[in-house]
């Protein structure tokens, strides 16, 4: 089934205002996610915080039942949290690393997961090693299964890269951690919302994401996956009186489920957001918009080719919506502000967010970051590079 896209514009505010290309920043929200989100602070403010949440258990519920259908796991499996930094953090401190350990990773990863690999480095004693490229410039699986010995505690990898359209190969990467029994950790932060996903194919035990991307939900909110496998051996590195039980005045019991890795204070209209959010991709059908995302970018890696001045630098086997370039004699915090005076939104990428990378491939320090999604058109994709002809040729 194709996404009929001019009810998805008919429902998004934004389209009418701007042509959103930082979709991989913070997608525009549906119209279903914003009146759910104002619908419940007006509850709040009529009603009371408290009691607003005590009159909707049941739709809170399901968000978390909508986040497992996306995923293909069970609702005990997921934890819903504040962005997909917090979740992934949770579940990677919750990992009992003992010196000598080895965590494997891919050069492409973002600086958000770098800096605690290299914190817990120090701190434990932890070797942290990059798995080279194939020659598509993705992950390779077989110089991972060649690393693999009876020291490596993790393989974290990031499903879709900040910064270079790829598609890493994570159901591949998850038959080697399977074959090999090691703990298997997905950053699905960019990939959630444009890329089916789902935790039994994949086989990963862990697996973050975020609601403001593709999903078009509102910020502040994310989640996590945490497989019933693997639940037991991860005590969260900081609890309270949701994620744990205080049984006796010096015993506390953690939760069984995945909630133990959640906090009792959260974002409560975000979350009914987010699962309005999940809804409607679901409703929308994921195949359709893995599709249509995909398409649109390719095609504007095509159109980005045309003109003389600009070097695209995505690369990968499969690409996704995200679409990175460079313009000659042109700097990226330069060309975003006029870009976006002529209605057309972008990013901008930087060696500080993947210096793994950046160094590694000789990429510029900064590059322009233009995400699809599946609510953007052939036409604007058109005016846009039309647009960017017209300011670098002056």
């Amino acid at each position: 089934m194709d996404i009929d896209v001019a009810r998805a514009r008919a429902e998004t505010p934004g389209c009418a205002r701007v042509v959103h290309l930082n979709n991989a920043g913070a997608a525009l929200p549906p119209q279903p996610v914003l009146d759910t989100v104002v619908d419940h602070l007006r509850r709040e403010a009529l009603t009371g915080g408290y009691e607003a949440h005590e009159d909707r258990v049941e739709e809170f519920a399901a968000t978390y039942q909508a986040i497992a259908a996306l995923l293909n796991a069970h609702p005990e499996e997921i934890a819903v949290v504040e962005n997909a930094t917090r979740a992934w953090d949770i579940a990677f401190y919750s990992i009992p690393f003992r010196p000598g350990d080895r965590i494997l990773t891919s050069a492409a990863e973002y600086a958000s997961n770098a800096i605690p690999y290299l914190q817990v480095a120090r701190r434990h004693g932890v070797r942290v090693e990059f798995v080279p490229d194939d020659e598509h410039g993705q992950l390779s699986v077989e110089a991972l299964r060649s690393m693999l010995d009876e020291r490596v505690r993790l393989i974290a990898v990031t499903h879709v890269p900040t910064h270079n359209g790829l598609v890493n190969p994570v159901e591949k990467i998850g038959e080697v951690a399977r074959e090999a029994g090691v703990l298997y950790l997905v950053d699905a932060c960019q990939s959630a919302g444009q890329v089916r996903l789902d935790v039994e194919a994949i086989g990963c035990d862990m697996l973050s994401a975020t609601g403001r991307k593709y999903l078009r939900g509102p910020r502040g909110t994310g989640f996590l996956y945490v497989s019933q496998r693997v639940l037991d051996e991860l005590e969260p590195p900081f609890l309270d009186l949701h994620a744990a039980t205080w049984v006796a005045p010096d015993r506390y019991e953690i939760r069984g489920d995945a909630r133990r890795f959640e906090n009792w204070e959260s974002y409560r209209a975000g979350q009914l957001g987010l699962g309005a959010a999940v809804r409607y991709a679901l409703e929308l059908g994921m195949p359709a918009i893995e599709s249509r995302v995909a398409a649109l970018g390719e095609r504007l890696r095509a159109l980005l080719a045309e003109l003389p001045e600009v070097t695209v630098h995505d690369r990968g086997e499969r690409r996704c919506g995200i679409v990175t370039f460079s313009v000659a004699g042109h700097d990226p915090d330069d060309l975003k502000p006029r870009l976006r005076a002529r209605g057309f939104n972008v990013s901008v990428s930087a060696a500080t967010s993947a210096q793994y990378d950046f160094t590694s491939k000789g990429l510029p320090p900064r590059l322009v970051r233009a995400s699809v999604h599946y609510y953007n058109t052939e036409d604007e994709l058109d005016r846009f590079c039309g647009a960017l002809r017209e300011l670098v040729r002056g």
